[in-house]
């Protein structure tokens, strides 16, 4: 039975490793990042991946960084004949890369070569992607720049959030992981170098990435908008505080208003705000003191008044 070690961390990577048990392979053992504080209180919390690992009975280790001495040593105690990363969070070295037999496979959410990086899906929203989709291939000492076994694609939705798609491709992840495996390791699949005059490689997400620019065009805040949602948020500075936007779209305009200007806004005809170009309609939202709701939903009792200019922080 062919021996197999999971690297993930987040919720995308459940279903890889749940596809990993259903097809019958032995996962000897399951490394993650370290409990990590959350909540208000501030509580060390198991990451998914771990709390998955524990409920099917895999050993779990956990390092802050899997290439320091302890780790190498633990991986290699393990004896791993192939090791399956996905959204593990930490960089793998030549010495743990030569470890198991069969080589690392890593489940990417792009379609490689584009969006090398650590927020592929983010990104693809953001750059106004109408397709991603995920690649399996194979870890190599770069980044994401690996030989692809397989890849399949899926279109974005309209009005999807980061956080939806990322639901969907992590299922999909699986589904391909556990049809490209097993053709791997027969040798069935050649993995396919990368074309490197495709590439592209964007950075980590950061909190201040959020921060809305009304001068931009309502398309390019309604992918902010979508794409950062549900980390880091996307909001906006009013008069009573901040305003965090979940959900909008771009939409056409004649008003002629500075951008960051309310331009219609009422339980029935929404809230719209005037952008750089056009406007963007806010579908949900979380003004100051309020729970998050649908934007039409919390004009039923408050009002924003069209007019309110909304802005960033530090701006007169």
């Amino acid at each position: 039975m062919t021996r197999v070690v999971f690297m993930g961390t987040p919720e995308f990577a459940v279903p890889s490793l749940d596809a990993l048990c259903d097809a019958g392979y032995d996962v000897v053992g399951a490394f993650t990042q370290p409990d990590r504080p959350a909540g208000r209180g501030k509580k060390l919390t198991a990451c998914p991946v771990k709390q998955r690992a524990l409920e099917r009975g895999i050993p779990v280790y956990q390092f802050d960084r899997i290439r320091r001495p302890e780790g190498v040593a633990q991986l290699r105690e393990l004896r791993p004949d192939v090791v399956v990363t996905a959204a593990f969070g930490q960089i793998l070295t030549q010495e743990i890369l030569d470890i198991p037999v069969c080589g690392t496979i890593n489940v990417h959410a792009s379609l490689l070569p584009k969006h090398r990086g650590s927020a592929p899906i983010n990104w693809c929203i953001l750059m106004g992607d109408a397709q991603t989709g995920v690649t399996i291939m194979r870890t190599d000492i770069g980044i994401d720049t690996g030989d692809m076994l397989v890849s399949r694609s899926t279109a974005i939705g309209e009005l999807e959030t980061a956080g939806e798609l990322t639901g969907r491709l992590s299922v999909l992840g699986a589904e391909l992981l556990a049809e490209a495996l097993p053709k791997y390791l027969s040798g069935e699949i050649a993995p396919v170098a990368q074309d490197a005059s495709e590439a592209t490689y964007e950075p980590m997400l950061k909190k201040e990435m959020g921060e809305i620019d009304w001068t931009q065009s309502a398309e390019v805040i309604a992918r902010q908008v979508r794409g950062l949602n549900p980390w880091p948020g996307a909001s906006t500075g009013m008069a009573a505080g901040r305003l965090k936007l979940y959900l909008a779209r771009a939409v056409q305009t004649g008003s002629d208003a500075a951008p960051g200007t309310v331009i219609v806004s009422g339980p029935k005809a929404g809230l719209m705000v005037k952008c750089g170009e056009g406007a963007l309609e806010i579908l949900e939202m979380q003004a100051p003191n309020a729970r998050r709701m649908a934007a039409k939903a919390y004009l039923m009792g408050k009002r924003i008044d069209v007019g309110t200019r909304l802005r960033k922080d530090g701006e007169a």
